[in-house]
């Protein structure tokens, strides 16, 4: 799951408020965006990274983005000290994994 402190997530509805939620989260601190799975019947989250505070502020920006669109947000979570076997579930939705995947599909 690599070396980072705190993971944070924004799940909602619609591919539109996860991308503004995303693009909020990363405007307002110092994270990087792990990757996103799209749920079930368009419910998506989107999975950052970065130290606590940046998470913590990201969610924050993230959820307010959400509000302000008239959507809600139906769960959020920063969770400051992922125990290492997160690491089994996060790398799934790794935007790096999930492109790796798509390329060997075109071959």
């Amino acid at each position: 799951m690599g070396t980072y402190e705190a993971i944070g997530a924004i799940e909602t509805f619609g591919l539109v408020f996860v991308l503004e939620a995303a693009d909020a989260m990363c405007k307002a601190a110092d994270v990087e965006v792990v990757g996103y799975e799209n749920v079930a019947s368009g419910y998506i989250s989107v999975i950052v990274r970065g130290d606590v505070a940046a998470c913590k502020s990201a969610v924050e920006a993230g959820v307010a983005a959400v509000g302000a669109m008239g959507a809600e947000v139906y769960s959020s979570v920063v969770i400051p000290s992922p125990h290492p076997d997160l690491g089994k579930v996060i790398d799934r939705y790794q935007l790096e994994i999930l492109l790796g995947e798509l390329e060997g599909d075109a071959d």
